[in-house]
């Protein structure tokens, strides 16, 4: 059997939605799945921002590891696999290229098992990095709302807004999820963990409903500001994106910058000359799975 899956992008936070908001974006990985007599081999054939040689391809490869997985929990197994990556979403920038390539591990087995994607398949992604946003963004596409209850996740599907274009500014500077969430304090402040529930709540209204809402929507105590000395240069274009008002943020935990806007471009008199600036549609199918 040969697989063909393509995975989207995501952002996540979208400002105050620390690890529950996640939204999937036009920007894809495609993984060429072909089922052999034995072994494993995997091709990279690109790795986003990254340098290939950062990207391993024996059995540690979390699109191998994710398959592994949702093929044990399905009581499949496979002979050999061949592997072909080719990765468009920049890694380590905060666009969710760990999350894409977990889902489409976890889709891949799916297929190969003749199953059609659960909720299981959630819960597969979600393990791997412990929260939901990105995974479920990715397998689901458009908006999403995920959390969390005594170690089951679960996420509900939303369609932004049609006038939504988001931009992307993605500086060459990588970032690890896991150091930048080393930065974040074990305890906040009640009055800001109340500001961005309700901030929260607003920007699922202003994605879905009312765009006018996003520059106030997007606002957020609990993260960003903790994290900006890891990368001060995005942090500076927030802020000053948010000056010219524009509804910016740190894109999951950066250093791309999401700028959430209804025209597609960023005012002139902001410095992006160290980004590189691309406005990206929103995807609303999710991950996608061709067979044959």
């Amino acid at each position: 059997m040969n697989l063909r899956v393509r995975v989207p992008a995501s952002t996540a936070n979208l400002g105050p939605g620390f690890d529950v908001l996640g939204l999937a974006l036009g920007l894809y990985d495609v993984v060429e799945v072909q089922v052999t007599d034995a072994g494993l081999k995997v091709e990279v054939l690109d790795a986003g921002a990254g340098g290939v040689g950062d990207v391993p391809t024996d059995e540690t490869h979390l699109v191998v590891r994710a398959l592994r997985r949702a093929c044990d929990h399905l009581g499949f197994s496979v002979p050999g696999l061949h592997l072909r990556c080719h990765n468009a979403i920049p890694h380590a920038r905060g666009l969710g290229s760990s999350a894409a390539a977990v889902v489409s591990g976890v889709a891949a087995g799916y297929a190969l098992a003749g199953r059609e994607l659960d909720d299981d398949a959630l819960q597969l992604a979600a393990e791997f990095e412990g929260h939901a946003d990105n995974a479920a963004a990715s397998l689901l596409g458009g908006l999403v709302i995920a959390w969390e209850t005594g170690g089951r996740f679960g996420a509900e599907r939303l369609d932004p807004h049609p006038d939504l274009r988001p931009v992307l500014a993605v500086p060459g500077l990588r970032s690890s999820t896991d150091a930048t969430r080393g930065l974040l304090p074990e305890h906040v402040p009640h009055a800001d963990a109340a500001f961005n529930a309700g901030r929260a709540a607003l920007a699922v209204r202003a994605l879905v409903g009312n765009p006018e809402l996003l520059l106030s929507a997007t606002e957020d105590r609990l993260h960003q500001h903790y994290r900006a000395p890891a990368y001060p240069d995005s942090a500076r274009l927030v802020r000053e994106l948010r000056a010219q008002g524009v509804a910016a943020a740190i894109s999951g935990a950066g250093p791309t910058v999401l700028a959430l806007t209804t025209t597609g471009i960023l005012p002139d008199v902001v410095d992006v000359t160290s980004f590189e600036v691309t406005a990206l549609p929103v995807d609303s199918a999710g991950v996608q799975v061709a067979v044959g």
